[in-house]
C-alpha cells in the first residue's frame, strides 16, 4: 500500500507517489483587468469645418434663384397694374383679367389662344399617359438583345434639341403623312411624340423601386396576368402615373417650338405663340395677365405632381390594398 507523500509546508505541493519528488503547484491564471476607456479625442478643426453649412454655395444658389425669378415676378406684378404702363406701378387692379375691353376675358384672340393651349394640353395628356404606361410596362419586362436599343430610342426625344424635333415633324407631316393636317391634329401628335418619354421614365423608375415580388405573389395566389396588373401593379403605380400626366400637361402648356412649327394659321395659335408675336408689336398688361395664367396652370400641375409623389408612396398603396 502506497501512502501519499506529505504536503510540503513551504510550497504547499504534494510529491509524486512514484518518484517521491515534489510537484510544483500551478498558479491560477491572472484575471485580466478591464481596459480603461481611452480619453475622448477632441474634434479636430478640420472635422468641424467639414460639417459646417456650405455658406458660399447656398448664397450662390439663392442669388441664382432670385436672378431667375425676378423678371417673372415683375411680369406678374404688372399684370395687376391699374394703368396701361408696363414700367410704372399705378395701383392694384384686375382690369387686365376681366372688365377691360382689352382684357383676357374680353379679347377674342387671347381667349382663343388660352383655349387652344388648354385643349392641346388635355388631349396630349390623355394620349401620352396611357401610351407611356404601356411602353414602360413593356420595356420593363422585355428581356432580349434589342431591349437596350429600344430603351435608348425611347429616351431619344429627351436628348434631341426641340427645334430639330419641330422641324423634323413639320417635314414629316407636310411630305410624308399628308393625311394628318397641320393644326391641332399635328400639334397633338407632335406633343405626344415629345412628351411620352416623360411618362416612361417616371413609371419605369417606380416599377424598378416596386420590383416584381408583389405581382409574382398575386400570380401565385391564383390571379391572372390582367388581374395582377389591375389589382396590384396599377395601385402601386398610381402616384407615378399621376405625376407623369401632370408633367406632360405642364410641358404641353409651355411648348412653343413644336406648336409654332405645326401651326398653319391663327386658329391654332397657343399662348406661347401669342405672347411671342404680340409682345413685339403692341404690348399691353393683358399679355402679362395671359402669361400669369399660363404660369399658374403649369405651376399648379407641377405642384400636384410633387405632392402626390411625396405623400402617396408605395406604402400607402399597400395599405389601401390590405382590406382586399
Amino acid at each position: 500500500m502506497i501512502l501519499p507523500l506529505p504536503e510540503n509546508p513551504s510550497t504547499g505541493d504534494r510529491g509524486d507517489h512514484r518518484t517521491g519528488r515534489s510537484r510544483p503547484r500551478e498558479n491560477p491564471p491572472a484575471r485580466s483587468r478591464p481596459a480603461e476607456n481611452p480619453p475622448a479625442r477632441s474634434r479636430s478643426p478640420r472635422r468641424r469645418s467639414a460639417r459646417r453649412r456650405p455658406i458660399v454655395l447656398a448664397t450662390l444658389t439663392w442669388l441664382y434663384v432670385a436672378w431667375s425669378l425676378l423678371p417673372v415676378l415683375i411680369a406678374i406684378q404688372f399684370s395687376f397694374n391699374a394703368g396701361k404702363s408696363r414700367s410704372s406701378w399705378q395701383g392694384f387692379s384686375l382690369r387686365w383679367y376681366a372688365g377691360d375691353p382689352n382684357s383676357v376675358a374680353a379679347d377674342p384672340s387671347l381667349r382663343l389662344a388660352l383655349a387652344n393651349s388648354l385643349i392641346l394640353a388635355v388631349l396630349t395628356t390623355l394620349v401620352a399617359t396611357p401610351l407611356g404606361v404601356a411602353l414602360a410596362l413593356g420595356l420593363a419586362r422585355w428581356r432580349g438583345r434589342t431591349s437596350r436599343t429600344a430603351n435608348g430610342l425611347m429616351l431619344l426625344p429627351l436628348a434631341t434639341p426641340e427645334i430639330v424635333m419641330g422641324s423634323a415633324l413639320y417635314l414629316v407631316f407636310t411630305n410624308l403623312y399628308l393625311f394628318v393636317p397641320l393644326g391641332r391634329p399635328a400639334q397633338v401628335l407632335g406633343h405626344v411624340t415629345l412628351s411620352v418619354s416623360y411618362v416612361v421614365v417616371i413609371v419605369r423608375s417606380r416599377l424598378a423601386s416596386i420590383g416584381e415580388e408583389y405581382e409574382s405573389a398575386a400570380r401565385d395566389l391564383g390571379a391572372g396576368r390582367v388581374a395582377a396588373l389591375r389589382l396590384v401593379v396599377f395601385p402601386l403605380l398610381t402616384p407615378a402615373i399621376f405625376a407623369g400626366a401632370m408633367i406632360v400637361f405642364a410641358s404641353s402648356m409651355d411648348d412653343f417650338v413644336i406648336s409654332s412649327f405645326l401651326s398653319p394659321d391663327a386658329s391654332s395659335v397657343t399662348v406661347p405663340i401669342k405672347l411671342y408675336s404680340a409682345v413685339r408689336n403692341a404690348p399691353s398688361p393683358a399679355l402679362n395677365a395671359l402669361a400669369t395664367l399660363l404660369l399658374a396652370g403649369s405651376a399648379l400641375a407641377l405642384a400636384l405632381a410633387w405632392l402626390v409623389l411625396r405623400r402617396r408612396g408605395a406604402s400607402d398603396a399597400l395599405k389601401q390594398m390590405a382590406p382586399m
